[in-house]
């Protein structure tokens, strides 16, 4: 069996949504422990960040009510990579705003979230989506990489799986 085949048959099923969604729900519950196991505040991008992987999460309902049916599997597809990208990009902004060398240091980041008037969650899930820290801060490493580093590999992680299995389908729809 080819790697197309195999990567174009995974949409279908529901196993491949499950294991995305608890690779986003560990991703939360990491972010949390992080937060109150730690005491490392979320920054405005690390709640953003937070919002793209929680986009992700959500990204994977319509396919796993239904991966046989095309309209739910491709608007899990379409979701998840609309937060894949959106997430990657929040984490490159957030790893720029780090670099000492950057302009956008002497800019501070937000203090309250931007999100729209009828969606407000950092009033409905303070706990999670409040931002409490500062953006230029470098509170954690691992293996040399501050969080919002990590999280550029996580979403490119999540965006290469996204277009893969795009891309594998759409080859195999098309006979190529």
């Amino acid at each position: 069996m080819s790697v197309v085949h195999t990567l174009s048959s995974w949409p279908a099923s529901r196993w491949p949504w499950l294991l995305l969604a608890a690779s986003a729900f560990t991703f939360e519950a990491i972010a949390l422990y992080f937060q109150y196991g730690m005491g490392l505040e979320p920054c405005i991008m690390c709640v953003y960040q937070r919002t793209a992987v929680a986009g992700i999460l959500f990204a994977t309902i319509p396919a796993l009510i239904n991966p046989s049916s095309r309209i739910l599997r491709v608007s899990s597809l379409l979701a998840w990579l609309v937060a894949s990208v959106w997430g990657l990009k929040l984490a490159i902004e957030h790893v720029r705003m780090q670099n000492p060398d950057n302009f956008m240091l002497l800019m501070s980041c937000d203090v309250f979230p931007n999100y729209p008037s009828w969606m407000p969650i950092h009033e409905w899930l303070p706990s999670v989506f409040e931002p409490r820290g500062t953006c230029g801060d470098i509170d954690w490493l691992f293996l040399g990489l501050s969080m919002p580093q990590w999280m550029v590999v996580v979403f490119g992680g999540y965006l290469l799986m996204a277009v893969l299995c795009i891309g594998a389908r759409l080859i195999k729809v098309r006979g190529l």
